[in-house]
């Protein structure tokens, strides 16, 4: 029988031939803390009078309150620098970005690695094929303590995507449309192992980013893009890491990207998402474009292409949020931040800014936002009530300037 790729990474690392359903021990690459994370991280390691057995391979990244927004956080993110500095840790602080995309552009994630990180979204570590996943306080400082973690290797989910995507219909389309397919619990603790064919392969590195990054929105326990394309001209890829021919997968889905329209998904299930022509007309309060599914160059590219010369409707705040200091940087020297700030953007620090609801941005009762963030979930962003439509940047853009959802190509029409 053949292996999936989770079982080949797990395998690899195991130093035996693993199948699913086992339990392994194995050594981890990298563990990624988040600040708002890592006291408990601390306290945890303090308890075990342990310190991690590997430092260079431990990152603590300040990006969820970042800059502070009170005096509490002041103190726990002072603590963090001064914990880090006493055991050689490495430090990504206020401005760097968000955690997925600043190890991404480090080069701390790796084909074929093991990163566990203290954030749900580690899965985009599977953009590259590497075997990223979530986990608690408790088992990341294990995992920094000990230099290894265990795992029960995961059934595995075959996603297939074939053709190119249409005009307009990008990458987060694809996604929310797996997910809608998948739905919410349709791979609990299960790989999804995304197949890109017959033109999907040209997909970049950012894309798969934001493929791998949804997975865990079907609950996925790893989301590993079988490398190719951009991946294989970018990164060693061990000649091990592809899935075999007679792999044994839960279950298979196909997806033809051709035939995508431009998706959103409604409050207040991920999983809900619908054509966006279904919601054309929902009123806007606000527009959030960044976070680790949606903060690349690319994506502000695409916002500022609808938005040149046009301006954010009245009564709509339009935030934006560079995925990383790189990024902000890159937005600044084509133009891209110009053209943002001149439809009437508001430019955040590099961070995760309101994506979890604790600052910069937080929605009051009734409000409604289109984020294109990766979770719509009751009270995400503030209020209970208020309302989180996830999209694209591209629609994303368009509500903004129109005052209500809708699509670049209806705002043409609106204005022909």
């Amino acid at each position: 029988m053949g292996q999936t790729l989770a079982e080949k990474i797990l395998s690899q690392k195991a130093g035996r031939r693993v199948e699913a359903g086992e339990l392994v021990v194995v050594e981890v690459d990298q563990v990624m803390v988040v600040d708002s994370i890592a006291g408990s991280f601390i306290r945890r390691l303090e308890y075990l009078e342990a310190s991690p057995r590997y430092p260079e391979r431990v990152s603590i990244v300040i990006d969820h309150v970042a800059p502070a927004a009170n005096l509490e956080v002041a103190k726990a993110q002072k603590e963090i620098r001064e914990w880090a500095g006493r055991h050689g840790v490495r430090v990504f602080d206020v401005g760097r970005g968000v955690c997925h995309q600043v190890l991404m552009e480090e080069g701390l994630a790796q084909p074929g690695w093991i990163v566990v990180g203290s954030d749900s979204h580690s899965t985009t570590y599977g953009a590259v094929a590497a075997f990223g996943t979530g986990m608690g306080a408790t088992d990341v400082a294990l995992a920094a303590a000990s230099g290894r973690t265990w795992l029960r290797v995961p059934e595995t989910v075959k996603v297939v995507f074939r053709g190119r995507l249409p005009k307009g219909v990008t990458a987060k389309d694809a996604a929310l449309e797996m997910v809608r397919l998948l739905g919410a619990d349709g791979a609990t603790y299960m790989a999804v192992e995304i197949h890109l064919l017959e033109g999907a392969e040209g997909l970049t590195l950012g894309e798969r980013m934001t493929l791998a990054n949804l997975t865990v929105e079907a609950g996925a326990k790893a989301g590993l893009v079988v490398p190719s394309g951009e991946v294989l001209a970018r990164y060693e890829v061990p000649p091990w890491l592809f899935p075999d021919p007679g792999a044994r997968y839960a279950k298979t889905l196909e997806i033809d990207l051709s035939a995508l329209t431009p998706r959103v998904s409604v409050p207040f299930y991920v999983d809900n998402v619908h054509e966006v022509t279904a919601v054309k007309g929902k009123r806007v309060d606000q527009v959030f474009i960044g976070t680790c599914t949606n903060g690349r160059i690319e994506d502000l590219r695409a916002a500022a292409e609808v938005l040149r010369g046009r301006k954010v409707a009245p009564g709509v705040r339009l935030l934006v949020i560079p995925a990383s200091s790189q990024v902000l940087e890159e937005a600044a020297r084509d133009g891209t931040l110009l053209a943002l700030l001149e439809a009437g953007a508001t430019i955040g620090t590099p961070g995760c800014g309101p994506c979890m609801g604790r600052h910069m941005g937080v929605l009051a009762p009734g409000e409604v936002c289109v984020s294109t963030s990766n979770r719509n979930f009751r009270g995400r962003m503030g209020a209970p009530d208020a309302e989180i439509y996830l999209a694209s940047p591209r629609v994303a853009a368009a509500s903004a300037v129109a005052g209500y959802l809708t699509t670049p190509e209806e705002l043409e029409e609106a204005h022909a």
